[in-house]
């Protein structure tokens, strides 16, 4: 049917990495128009089984995709009198039901975000690609490097943090970072004076802003400063930034605690604020520290079938899937994956990836008991070798 503007017609879910390659997949489409004869294809050859599934339009465009533990289970709630009114609104505009299966509900989570972010479906929300606008923090803007925020990467900066969720939250903690490790923020139009090499006719500056005045910059503009004692300033900021220094978090904590003890309330409060701030930036980027270093780990799951998958976890993300080995060919198979995600670098989360990383995450903080089963790359590598 021919249509006003060009319409992406749904040609398959496509492939993934959360599920084995021997694993066998079960593919359904059922096509009408009419709301009975889906409800009857369904309740006729819907799998009982864990997967995802997709709402195709009129012309044949994916509007929708879902995940289930029971895919006919989930696909049968969208014809009951008490669904949901958004499931209603979705299948008054579906004209093809179709879904694949996978091996469990973990499998079913990822491939879901997987398949929003590659097809973009109008009626799904969360998982869009821009339905979160992440923020770095930089340290960088030669020739005084100072700490701000920016939603795009120059490739220009010292050195680059995150991505953020908040860019309110991040601007407030930046202005706090810039105030204790006293880094000029002024804009890029303000030239600089360090106050090395000297002058022949040394001339007296005023300076752009209140910060001087007030202690919370050394004052780069006016030559107050030279470039090598600024740049120690930057270091120390960098190394806060880095999780390697927490004296900015201590000391506050103690100026706040002194205050309020002198029944300076005031100053108390301003204290807290302070420290709120730059705690909550050194909490999210320890986070993003630990996604990209720590989580790494095979992670095996028996699915409703009794047979044990190992999802290879790399920095946050799933990067492959396998069977438990059970004789020499799997074993080979499965050694070679192993190599072939671990021994790879694998890159920093990026604004595209973050939403996977706290998908992973959030799984085992709601089923933490998972974790005792988790196994180190060698350790699966020492199993797949037995």
């Amino acid at each position: 049917m021919a249509t006003l503007f060009p319409v992406k017609t749904f040609a398959g879910f496509g492939p993934t990495v959360v599920r084995p390659a021997d694993f066998f997949v079960d593919l359904g489409r059922i096509k009408s128009r009419k709301e009975a004869k889906l409800h009857a294809g369904v309740r006729r050859i819907a799998p009982k089984s864990p997967g995802v599934y997709g709402m195709l339009g009129r012309y044949g465009e994916l509007i929708y995709i879902g995940k289930a533990k029971s895919l006919r289970c989930r696909l049968m709630s969208y014809f009951r009198e008490s669904r949901d009114p958004k499931a209603g609104r979705i299948l008054k505009h579906t004209g093809t039901l179709v879904w694949e299966t996978v091996p469990d509900e973990f499998a079913a989570l990822v491939r879901e975000l997987e398949l929003i972010r590659r097809h973009r479906p109008r009626f799904n929300v969360l998982g869009q690609p821009g339905h979160h606008r992440y923020c770095y923090v930089c340290l960088g803007r030669a020739p005084a490097s100072y700490a701000y925020v920016s939603r795009s990467l120059s490739g220009k900066d010292l050195v680059v943090y995150g991505p953020l969720t908040s860019a309110a939250q991040a601007g407030d903690a930046v202005r706090r970072l810039n105030d204790w490790y006293r880094l000029r923020d002024c804009p890029q139009t303000i030239e600089m004076h360090f106050a090395d090499p000297k002058e022949l006719f040394p001339q007296e500056r005023v300076p752009g802003c209140l910060r001087f005045e007030i202690g919370t910059c050394t004052g780069p503009c006016i030559g107050k400063c030279t470039r090598a004692s600024y740049g120690s300033q930057v270091r120390s900021a960098k190394k806060f930034l880095d999780g390697a220094d927490n004296r900015p978090l201590d000391d506050l904590k103690k100026q706040m605690e002194r205050a309020a003890n002198a029944m300076e309330y005031e100053r108390a409060a301003d204290l807290r604020d302070r420290l709120a701030h730059l705690d909550w930036l050194a909490e999210r980027l320890n986070w993003l520290r630990h996604a990209r270093a720590e989580n790494t780990f095979v992670y095996p799951l028996k699915g409703p079938d009794e047979r044990t998958v190992w999802y290879l976890i790399h920095r946050g993300r799933v990067r492959g899937a396998c069977y438990l080995p059970t004789c020499a060919s799997t074993s080979r198979k499965a050694v070679k994956l192993l190599d072939d995600v671990y021994e790879e670098l694998a890159p920093s989360v990026t604004p595209h990836q973050v939403d996977h990383v706290l998908l992973v995450s959030a799984w085992f903080r709601k089923y933490p008991e998972q974790k005792a089963g988790l196994l180190m790359p060698h350790q699966a590598k020492g199993v797949a070798a037995k």
